[in-house]
């Protein structure tokens, strides 16, 4: 399951996920189907199947959430170093100007703490701490808005190529189409 946050869920929807599990757990009890179950609780049937048997195994606490599958590679004080880096922008650390992209988060990763992570790992991370993507507050000033409507309207039909006409034809590269 993939959740908006980039990862992970937030600490009201564990509880809520928790109550669900223990709401099962009361109905395994009273000796009610998966199929039954899953649809009172809106969840997958394999998902009850999956609860029943680790309750059978192990009882109320089998079926307890465990946490996160892992841990994440930079524990909060690390990402709180992280962020002192970022604040001092990407200039400080030898780039040429001040846009922070994941390539280079990824590389000041590598040389302050000597981990490597993905490029989606480090976009998940930074979700979850409440980091967003840049994007420019505003236009920039020089942009003239009559030479963009006359490009669009005079250059752009010439420079994109025309709309094929829909009809027969073939689906060979090499045997042209017979008409």
């Amino acid at each position: 399951m993939r959740y908006p946050q980039g990862g992970g869920l937030t600490a009201e929807r564990q509880v809520f996920r928790e109550r669900v599990r223990m709401e099962a757990v009361g109905m395994f009890a009273d000796g009610r189907g998966s199929t039954e179950i899953a649809k009172e609780l809106r969840v997958s049937v394999r998902s009850v199947q999956r609860w029943r048997r680790a309750w059978q195994e192990a009882g109320e606490d089998g079926v307890r959430s465990r946490g996160p599958v892992s841990r994440p590679k930079l524990s909060d004080a690390l990402f709180a170093v992280l962020e002192e880096e970022l604040a001092k922008g990407p200039v400080a650390h030898g780039w040429p100007d001040q846009r922070w992209t994941l390539a280079r988060i990824k590389t000041l990763i590598g040389r302050r703490f000597h981990k490597s992570m993905t490029l989606s790992g480090i976009s998940q991370m930074l979700r979850r701490h409440g980091w967003s993507h840049q994007v420019p507050a505003r236009r920039v000033i020089e942009r003239d808005e009559k030479a963009v409507v006359s490009w669009v309207k005079d250059v752009w039909p010439h420079v994109e190529p025309p709309r094929r006409r829909s009809g027969p034809g073939s689906s060979s590269r090499t045997k042209p189409d017979s008409r």
